[in-house]
């Protein structure tokens, strides 16, 4: 790899934190008002009968997702990590617990409530598997950091990132469902359900062709002065 291809990477890896943040910031700017209007602030969101029936989850789901998605980003960073190690690491402890909390009360909210109003079976299946799915993966990335092994403990938590991030995604798969005049619920479960496959792809696409990935990275890399401390 030539100095310049090298010095081109640094340099857009250094807006990857700033992009996801972006990506994530209308639903954290909805999520948001939406949290104020349960806490006495104005009405600024469409109502929601399901979330005004039980708003617990909702309110669980809100505070853990919003701090897991805007702070989450940074963790990525490997100018963040190599800057302020001890930061990324008891970031990571608070992450855990958030990206947890973030994945159970998704699936309380998927099993606890009716169905989405214009949604199907497909989209309720598919959240199940989403919220497993990332509990599973924080889960593996925990266990992963805890044995040493940095390159696997990066590859489920950019997994657990990715269906966290679902959706910032969603806002573009549904604008694009709008444009193709898409109204019935199978149209709105797989716009929904596109989101988080496209993210798990782009999840999946660097953590194999990024830093690290494919054959370079098939060793794990062991830490010797700080195992036992997730990142």
């Amino acid at each position: 790899m030539t100095l310049h291809s090298t010095t081109h990477r640094a340099a857009t890896a250094r807006w990857v934190p700033f992009a996801l943040v972006a990506l994530g910031l209308l639903p954290v700017a909805s999520g948001g008002l939406r949290l104020g209007e349960v806490f006495g602030g104005p009405q600024l969101m469409p109502a929601n009968p399901r979330f005004e029936a039980l708003p617990a989850p909702m309110i669980v789901h809100l505070v853990s997702v919003i701090p897991f998605a805007l702070v989450g980003a940074f963790q990525f960073s490997s100018q963040v990590r190599g800057r302020w190690p001890a930061w990324h690491r008891w970031a990571g402890r608070v992450l855990v617990l958030l990206g947890m909390a973030t994945a159970i009360s998704g699936l309380w909210m998927t099993l606890g409530y009716p169905l989405q109003p214009g949604s199907g079976e497909l989209l309720y299946i598919v959240r199940v598997l989403v919220g497993a799915g990332m509990a599973v993966s924080i889960a593996r990335g925990l266990r992963a950091i805890r044995r040493g092994d940095v390159r696997h403990h990066l590859a489920w938590m950019t997994r657990s990132y990715a269906l966290a991030l679902g959706a910032g995604t969603q806002v573009i798969t549904g604008a694009v469902r709008s444009a193709l005049s898409g109204s019935g619920s199978l149209d709105f479960d797989l716009s929904m359900t596109a989101a988080w496959a496209m993210n798990l792809a782009v999840a999946e696409y660097v953590i194999r062709h990024g830093p690290g990935g494919g054959a370079r990275g098939s060793r794990p890399v062991e830490l010797r002065t700080e195992v036992g401390n997730p990142a």
